[in-house]
């Protein structure tokens, strides 16, 4: 659904495609299967957790915050957090306590595994029969609203499972799924568990508290030798957040690491978890000149930790503007280093996320990222060539469409993934339009006199010179690209490129092909057409006939935007094309400028998140940058408009925006970073997205949003990635032919 980005959720006519995303079965993150077993660990948000939800009635009580679960701080089996469940059952009353699994994009809708385990904590011994029976669901709805429509199962008591539960110490619960027996019309599936439902038992009338940790779904863990600890923990201090390194524990017994901090040199407590596969930690302390220290252990199953690493410390500082930017772009970039699918090398569409899952269109972002690591430092020049020949190899046997490659692929086999429903089992023009972008600045960058290089730079001339972006007409004389083709389906979708958007890349690339390319008149009946088709596709996807003929010339919040759909969209509109394409270098009938115009979009998306028209919690002159990610209902375009504005600010808005805003980019940075850190920092910098107002922060990282991030901050220090791409000879020739077009 993260591809609705690409322009999928404005389409007109085929709704059946965009509605239900399917889901992909996933064999987990890191090379673990972690996600399909676990419904609770932790919770992102540290005052109540986003997938609960509470419902009282009458004289009984369950202490909730915003009807939610309230998040315990304090007591905690993974730490850094748990659920604490406080209830009253009066005589007459009622009450219900959900916990659903959380919201990962393309995760396995089953769990795997015949049992339900839970770690219970009662502060107070609570006799068996005095605690709450237990209800699972199918269904995953608003635990707040209790409307399960689906199959659901019999309650069960909880005491007869845990006995009586003694105070002061953890206790793990085991319930067979197989006693769970259904409770509704339809058959209860356990294998498919969405929702634990706690509830009111017998009615005690008395005050009670249970905390809550680690709810999953597996078989009895086998019992296995000991964890050897990590080695070679390593720490990194930076402005406001400790980074902390260690080497693989590999051994199939190993379910997490567990990383203790001391701030006096004395005591240690345990500040976080990580998973298999995963080596780094960054501990958020929230203020420069603090000095910490670190081990890890590793941890199996049965929760049996093997013995401490060596201590590592270090200290916080405050860093430079400079330097922030350089830790920012750091911590990025290793999404496409460290997170890639490792067979291909390509970028993942999420993380957590289906781990076969390959994503076209964030591969070449991520490409371009690659080129800033190498330039930074932060990986060898070798190490980047040999990543970028990795994914040429694979890009090079996968399925192919015409020289299109699909939007989705499996990583190991290069197989197309048809995730948007059986019509999208072909070519994506715009994702490999993305690709190439990226594909062409891995050209000229790697264009040394070595063998390698030079091997590397007649591949990528000759995966581009494939792609038939002709093909793509549908028919010689149309006037317009079309979005997909299938051997299977042909142009059934016939979905046309209409500007504007995000797509600009892809008329550019069709323009500058040397093999396939299509006249540059395309330009201005395609892109950016004035047809009755072109003014209807606008105003159908933007709600509004402002910009429905491709200029705008409107003003909002004092500010001019030539070209634009309503007030701009969303910011990717400024990032995707421009990543690689530098936008001074382009003008045509509607602008002068597309550097100027793209500041625009951006400066009036800024102006609009200060003006907060719909008074969202959280917005302002340092808390900005609407453009698409996930939200806590799902996915949404945002941007600065009464209908596509939710709530939600998707960090990547602000700061890809680096090159045409770089003060209040650098305003909004320090915002998410210094004020905000403790929840939206972590591995991969910024998480995907924030909803203040609904306390929630997604669970994921998007292949789309990270490296626009390291791009574009690129872009506005050096112009690395720009003067890079322009550096092509056939970009030089597109905009002479585009020139001439615009002069007819």
């Amino acid at each position: 659904m993260s591809h609705c980005k690409h322009g999928r959720i404005f389409r007109v006519g085929i709704p059946f495609l965009l509605i239900t995303l399917c889901l992909i079965s996933s064999t987990g993150f890191a090379s673990s299967d972690y996600y399909n077993h676990v419904i609770f660990d932790n919770s992102l948000t540290s005052d109540a957790y986003f997938n609960s939800g509470v419902q009282i009635s009458g004289q009984s009580f369950v202490e909730e915050k915003n009807h939610r679960l309230p998040v315990d701080k304090k007591t905690f089996l993974t730490p850094p957090n748990a659920i604490r469940l406080q209830w009253q059952s009066a005589p007459g009353g009622g009450w219900l306590a959900g916990i659903r699994t959380g919201d990962v994009r393309n995760r396995l809708p089953g769990l795997s595994g015949h049992n339900l385990y839970l770690w219970i904590f009662a502060p107070e011994p609570i006799a068996a029969v005095d605690l709450p029976r237990l209800v699972l669901t199918n269904a995953h709805e608003d635990l707040q609203a209790a409307e399960f429509p689906g199959s659901f199962s019999e309650p069960v008591d909880l005491g007869k499972y845990s006995g009586d539960v003694p105070g002061g110490r953890w206790k793990q619960i085991r319930i067979p799924l197989g006693d769970f027996r259904t409770g509704s019309i339809y058959p209860f599936r356990p294998e498919y568990v969405q929702g634990v439902i706690f509830h009111q038992g017998r009615s005690d009338n008395v005050r009670h508290t249970l905390i809550i940790d680690e709810i999953r779904v597996d078989d009895d863990p086998a019992l296995g030798t000991s964890l050897l600890p990590p080695s070679g923990v390593r720490a990194s201090g930076y402005d406001r957040h400790i980074e902390i390194e260690w080497s693989a524990v590999e051994s199939p017994a190993l379910a997490r690491y567990v990383v203790y901090r001391s701030l006096d040199g004395k005591t240690f407590a345990p500040v976080g978890i990580q998973l298999p596969g995963v080596q780094r930690y960054e501990d958020f302390l929230g203020k420069s000149d603090m000095r910490a220290e670190y081990k890890v252990a590793a941890s199996d199953w049965n929760y049996q930790q093997s013995a401490f690493s060596n201590v590592a410390s270090a200290s916080t500082r405050d860093l430079s503007d400079d330097e922030m930017l350089t830790m920012l772009q750091r911590a990025c970039f290793h999404y496409y280093w460290e997170g890639a699918e490792p067979n291909s090398g390509m970028a993942r569409e999420n993380i957590p996320g289906d781990e076969r899952m390959v994503a076209t269109g964030a591969s070449g972002f991520g490409i371009m990222a690659l080129v800033v690591g190498v330039n930074r430092g932060f990986i060898t020049r070798e190490q980047g060539l040999e990543r970028i020949t990795r994914i040429v190899n694979f890009l090079e046997h996968a399925n192919r469409y015409h020289g299109a490659w699909s939007h989705f692929m499996d990583g190991t086999t290069g197989r197309t993934m048809p995730v948007f429903g059986m019509l999208d089992n072909g070519g994506d023009l715009v994702e490999t339009s993305f690709l190439v972008q990226g594909l062409l600045v891995a050209r000229q960058y790697f264009h040394g006199p070595t063998p390698a290089e030079q091997s590397l730079y007649g591949r990528i001339t000759a995966l581009w010179e494939s792609v038939e972006w002709n093909w793509y007409r549908d028919t010689p004389t149309s006037d317009f690209l079309y979005w997909h083709w299938s051997p299977e389906w042909a142009f059934q979708i016939h979905h046309p490129l209409i500007g504007f958007n995000e797509v600009m890349i892809t008329y550019l690339l069709s323009i500058a092909s040397p093999q396939h390319g299509v006249p540059a008149t395309l330009y201005y009946s395609g892109w950016s057409s004035q047809s009755e088709r072109a003014l209807k596709y606008r105003a159908g996807w933007s709600g509004t006939t402002d910009g429905d003929h491709y200029s705008n010339g409107r003003t909002y919040y004092g500010i001019k935007l030539d070209v634009g759909v309503g007030s701009g969209g969303p910011l990717f509109f400024t990032h995707y094309s421009f990543m690689g394409f530098d936008p001074h270098t382009l003008h045509d009938r509607f602008t002068k400028s597309y550097f100027d115009n793209n500041r625009n979009i951006a400066l009036i998306n800024r102006a609009y998140c200060v003006a907060n028209p719909k008074h969202f919690s959280g917005y302002g002159p340092d808390a900005w940058g609407l453009t698409a990610s996930d939200g806590p209902n799902g996915y949404v375009p945002h941007a600065p408009d009464a209908d596509h504005d939710r709530g939600t600010l998707t960090p990547t808005g602000a700061l890809a925006s680096f090159p045409y805003t770089p003060e209040a980019s650098m305003a909004a940075f320090k915002h998410y970073y210094r004020d905000l850190g403790d929840e939206l920092w972590d591995i991969y910098g910024p998480r995907d997205a924030f909803d203040p107002g609904a306390e929630w922060v997604s669970p994921i990282y998007m292949g789309l949003n990270q490296a626009p991030i390291v791009v574009m901050i690129e872009n506005y220090r050096t112009g690395l990635i720009w003067k890079t791409f322009m550096s092509n000879p056939e970009i030089g020739e597109m905009l002479k032919k585009l020139d001439q077009a615009t002069a007819q």
